[in-house]
């Protein structure tokens, strides 16, 4: 069962630090936003030179910088791996200097290729939530669908066809299936749905790599042109996504997709039902604030610009409890 806000609250009271819903935003914001910033620096530095690794590297040191000085005592529930693949920000890490105990969900540097390219939409993500306030997903394939904000809720549903879909988008927004735009990575195993989609009129983006910046289009589809994203990829990055269309007021469901014996297995042992359908109650329940900041430029963020020895990024920080919204640009100096 999903975790509500009052058993987050009284979670959070119980642990010595009863702190009203105003002031978790006003503490968390700030720390999700520095986190980001100074990871998309950092992996900036490193765009178009080809070395993914270093750059992913770069962000996640900083990144961890940065938490370590926060004011709360937070665990990391999405991050780079378990503690044998991650030397840091690893799955179960303990980090900060003390404070309300805080979940983290991190993806350092979404698209790491694209950095390596100097590609369009290479972003940092950063979710922060109340201790229970993040679903703590097993590292497997995710099957998504998610609308952003404006729409009357139950208008999509992962068990209709992706057409039914787009169709009832469509009808909703009063326009032709051709005007509703849709995005899935290009993978070979999302064929069946792009002829699907295409067969109906709707139009496609088709994007390399990062899916989390996909679902995270939908939150903006008039400046994005993305209305609706379909298709599977990491279920952690489901759950990041998740937590920027909980702060949206969008939708969005998803399931577990385990290739194998041994990663059904495991998601057993997390006390996960690879077959149930995921709401945004299940995945980030209570209150969220989500950052992301942009590393090359692309449909949502400018990249990082460094000129005169200082280094200018753009981010959103969303806060899901006050309803805050923030559209930030900032100098760091060099």
């Amino acid at each position: 069962m999903p975790l509500r806000l009052g058993a987050l609250k009284a979670r959070h009271e119980n642990h010595g630090a009863n702190v009203s819903d105003e002031k978790i935003g006003l503490i968390l914001g700030p720390i999700a936003q520095h986190a980001t910033e100074v990871a998309a620096i950092a992996s900036a530095r490193l765009s178009g030179f080809g070395r993914k690794n270093d750059a992913d590297q770069a962000a996640v040191d900083a990144m961890r910088r940065s938490f370590q000085s926060a004011p709360f005592s937070g665990k990391v529930v999405i991050g780079e791996g378990e503690i044998d693949e991650a030397p840091m920000l690893y799955i179960g890490e303990e980090i900060g200097a003390g404070g309300p105990r805080v979940d983290i969900a991190v993806d350092p540097l979404e698209g790491t290729k694209l950095c390596a390219n100097d590609a369009p939409n290479a972003m940092t993500v950063v979710a922060l939530a109340l201790e229970g306030g993040l679903l703590h997903a097993p590292d497997m394939y995710m099957n998504k669908l998610a609308i952003g904000p404006g729409y009357p809720a139950g208008i999509i549903d992962l068990d209709l066809s992706p057409a039914e879909n787009v169709k009832r988008l469509a009808k909703h927004k009063n326009v032709p299936v051709s005007e509703i735009r849709a995005c899935l990575l290009d993978r070979d195993r999302h064929k069946s749905i792009i002829e699907e989609l295409r067969s109906v009129g709707a139009g496609i983006r088709l994007i390399p790599d990062g899916d989390v910046a996909g679902v995270f289009w939908t939150t903006e589809a008039a400046r994005s042109g993305v209305d609706i994203y379909f298709g599977s990829g990491g279920a952690p990055e489901g759950v990041l996504a998740a937590a920027a269309i909980r702060c949206a007021g969008g939708q969005m469901q998803a399931r577990l997709m385990p290739e194998n014996e041994q990663e059904e297995e495991r998601a057993r042992k997390m006390g996960r039902d690879v077959h149930a359908k995921l709401s945004l109650d299940d995945m980030a329940p209570g209150h969220v604030v989500f950052a992301a900041s942009g590393v090359t430029h692309g449909s949502m963020f400018e990249g990082v610009h460094f000129e005169h020895g200082r280094a200018t990024v753009d981010t959103l920080v969303w806060d899901s409890f006050t309803g805050r919204r923030s559209r930030v640009r900032s100098t760091y100096p060099q």
